[in-house]
């Protein structure tokens, strides 16, 4: 667990601290709310919210806290007919932004992989 912010300038002594897995799932939550992406890879792409059901939810995210910097390796799988690029700018924006604002920790690091392509039954 990562240490952040005291108290002590209040007037008291005390600590908040962060796990790392719960840095982790503000990113997949951040990551998955972006238009294009269709889920974490190793999840169930048809059932986005079987990311958030999972009791591993490691999948498809690697995170990497020192101090109070982290870092974020994602793979990600993609709508069909998006534009990859965008999407992975788009990513690594909101995890970046979404994590530092809720943590206070600084995002040195998103590294985003397609890891597939969910494709519409009809094409």
């Amino acid at each position: 667990m990562t240490e952040n912010y005291t108290g002590e300038d209040r007037g008291f002594k005390s600590d908040i601290k962060i796990a790392d897995d719960v840095i982790g799932y503000i990113a997949v939550l951040a990551a998955s709310d972006v238009d294009g992406v269709a889920g974490m890879a190793g999840t169930a792409t048809d059932d986005l919210a079987a990311v958030f059901r999972s009791k591993n939810i490691k999948k498809g995210i690697k995170t990497i806290v020192q101090d109070e910097d982290v870092r974020f390796s994602l793979a990600i799988i993609a709508e069909y007919g998006c534009n990859i690029p965008e999407v992975c700018r788009a990513v690594q924006d909101k995890v970046r932004t979404t994590v530092e604002n809720m943590t206070g920790f600084t995002v040195s690091e998103v590294d985003v992989t397609i890891a597939g392509i969910k494709v519409p039954e009809n094409v």
